[in-house]
Parts: C-alpha cells; structure tokens; sequence
C-alpha cells in the first residue's frame, strides 16, 4: 500500500511545486497570514476534509477521519514567511517587496497539502484519525503554537510529528535525534537608571554606562560558574546603549540579550541567578534598574520511542547512511509547545543541492531549496502515520 501512495505523492509532485512557488510569489508575514490560510482551507476543503479556520486566529486545522477506528495522529507545517528582501533570480521569486519565504514553510505547507491529498484518497483504509495542523506565526514571538493550542487544534490528539526541510543537509538525507533537540529561547531586557551629569565630574554622577559595562562582563560568568557543564547554555548581550553626547554622563543604560537552553534547571538557574546578580551589580553602584526576562520558547524534547519510530521509517526510506542523529539545534521552534502536551518528534529533512545554489542558510536573502524534498517528507509523513496508527 504505501509504493501506491508514494507512486500517488509523485504523481501530484507537479501540483505541490505549483503550490509551493505560488506561496513563495506572494509571501506573508507572521500575524498578517490572509490570502495564505485562505488557500490552505480551500485545498483541503475540495478534498472533502472537514476545516477549521481562524484557528488561534490565522491558523487551519483539516481532520480526515479514517474508515477504521484508532489513534489520532497530528502533521504541522508552519506556513509564514520572512522579512527580507529576496535577492535569488528564480521565475518564482517574491513578489511582496521585502518579505520573503526564506526558511522553507512555502515548501512545508505544499508538502502537508500533497499528503492530505494522498491520505483522503484512501481514507476507507486509515486505522484512525489525522490532523493536518497549518500553523501561522513560527517565525514571531509569540508566535502561533501556543494559541493554536489554546484554541483546541490538539484535542484528542495522541501524537505530533513535525518536520523542517534544511538547505544546509543534502537532499535524500533525515536528521533525528532522542531527547533535546533545539534550544529552549529567552530574552532579557535590563534598564540601570542612575545620576547623569557633566564629563568633568563623575564623582557627582551615578554612572550606568560603566555600571552597564560591568553587568555585561559579569553575565558572563552565568554560564561558567553557575550552571553545571553537563547542561549547555549560552547567554549573550546583543544590545547595550546608553548616551549620545562624548562629555556627558547620561541617566540611563539599556542591555537586552538573549539566552539558550536545553534543560529546564539551566533555564531556571540562570533566570534567577541573572536577576541577582543585575541587582548586585546595580545596588555597589548606588544604581536602580528595570529587570524583565521572558521565557519565549522551550526546547524541543523528542519522545524517545516515537524517534526511534521516526528513525527505522526514515532508514527504511533512504538507506541507513543517510539517516544521522543530528547534535542539537541552539535555535528555538515553537514546535515545542506541542510536545509540552503530547509526545511529539521533530526531524530535519535534507533539502541541500549545491547543482541550483540550494545552500544558502536560511533567513538568507538567496536562500532555496531543492522541491525534490516535497516528496522526501511527504514519505516521511505517510510512512510515519501508517506505522503509528498500525501499531496502536
């Protein structure tokens, strides 16, 4: 059965590239998805699957309801685009002046589409229940996942699966890993207020820039003496300003950064040991300051089980030399509030290929893909839902 659909996922191939290239011409920013899910619901409305909309708001949730009673199984795709200006010279390129698909969920949202089509076709045959979740806004904070959720897009829903098609990993490759595998993302925002005055007396002044400057080499020791070496962390200031004239002290100094984690006691040591020491630090100067940390995203953590599922598929699809455990990703995707709720996997899919300069990174104004790996993850997807729902 699964040759026949995979034959039926090849055959529609040239419509899911029409697809894909329509939604890389016109590209939607997070939280301003219109004409995209009205796209994505009239697809799967004219397959006959039943369609929420405005889902979280501007997400879409199709459920095809199989002919045999089961498990329901839940397939993401993100499906907003970027804020940048596409430099690439393909026939398809943006048409939005900066805004572009640069991160491949044009590419993501064609693949679940194809597999919708697929899978309804033989709806009679399926064990159970599937959930097509297109989600908006992966690429904000906050983004989609979370009220999507709150909205009811996993309700009884067993288990998630999510993909993501990467321009750096060659195309007929799949990465998985159990356990951790990206980081959990948080941001912090620090104002120091102190005295400003004249250049010539600091001794009358309470100086936040050089108290600014010491919190910023003190933020350093976190990592190294707080949090143990066996979880990995990383915090980093990517913006300090304070001041604009070269002889005056001003009042204030600004420090936001942003830090990443694996575990939850990482996360949590360096939250509270950040607002301690920023306070330390702020009252030896005789300053007051504003602390807001913001936990954005946690990581994703795969099921061990399920990514061992996700492995054998992905070894019996494209050879056990091109399935690698891949180390964990320090970027963060909202995928992880999923599997804040049910078991979930998360995998990458190669879709790399230097012959059309797909290998550019993503966010990048040249960034492309190689659509070959439409069908890639499609596989993966079919394959994936048949061994879980035959199983359970």
């Amino acid at each position: 059965m699964l040759e026949n659909l995979f034959n039926r996922l090849q055959e529609i191939y040239p419509e899911l590239v029409d697809i894909r290239r329509d939604l890389h011409m016109y590209p939607e920013l997070s939280h301003h998805e219109v004409n995209t899910p009205k796209k994505i619901a009239e697809y799967l409305t004219n397959l006959g699957i039943d369609v929420q909309t405005g889902v979280g708001r501007r997400g879409v949730v199709g459920t095809l309801v199989g002919g045999k009673p089961g498990k329901t199984v839940a397939l993401r795709a993100d499906f907003d685009a970027l804020p940048i200006q596409e430099e690439t010279d393909v026939p398809f390129k943006s048409k939005v002046p900066g805004v572009m698909h640069a991160c491949g969920h044009d590419l993501h949202t064609a693949t679940l589409l194809g597999v919708a089509k697929v899978l309804s076709e033989v709806k009679d045959q399926i064990p159970g229940t599937i959930k097509f979740i297109h989600q908006f806004a992966e690429e904000a904070t906050p983004g989609g996942a979370q009220p999507m959720i709150e909205d009811g897009c996993l309700e009884g829903v067993d288990i998630i699966y999510g993909a993501h098609v990467m321009s750096t990993e060659p195309l007929g490759t799949v990465s998985v890993k159990e356990g951790y595998f990206s980081s959990a993302q948080d941001d912090f925002n620090i104002v120091i207020r102190g005295k400003g005055g004249h250049g010539s007396e600091p001794h009358l002044t309470i100086d936040p820039l050089v108290t600014g400057s010491q919190l910023v080499v003190n933020l350093q020791q976190l990592v190294s003496r707080r949090v143990s070496p066996q979880h990995p962390a990383v915090v980093t200031v990517g913006s300090f300003h304070s001041g604009e004239i070269n002889n005056i002290i001003p009042d204030t100094a600004t420090i936001k950064g942003t830090v990443r984690t694996y575990s939850e006691e990482a996360r949590s040591i360096i939250e509270e040991a950040m607002e301690q020491l920023t306070r330390t630090t702020c009252e030896g100067a005789g300053a007051d300051f504003d602390y807001e940390y913001v936990r954005d995203c946690p990581s994703i953590w795969n099921d061990p089980t399920e990514t061992n599922r996700v492995a054998n598929v992905a070894t019996s699809l494209f050879g056990a030399e091109n399935v690698k455990q891949n180390e964990p990703m320090n970027g963060s995707e909202d995928f992880a509030f999923y599997q804040k709720e049910i078991p979930g996997v998360y995998f990458i899919v190669g879709g790399g290929n230097p012959e059309i300069n797909a290998t550019y990174p993503h966010h990048h104004p040249k960034f492309n893909i190689d659509e070959r790996s439409i069908v890639d993850i499609g596989k993966m997807f079919i394959s994936t839902v048949f061994d879980y729902l035959g199983e359970n």
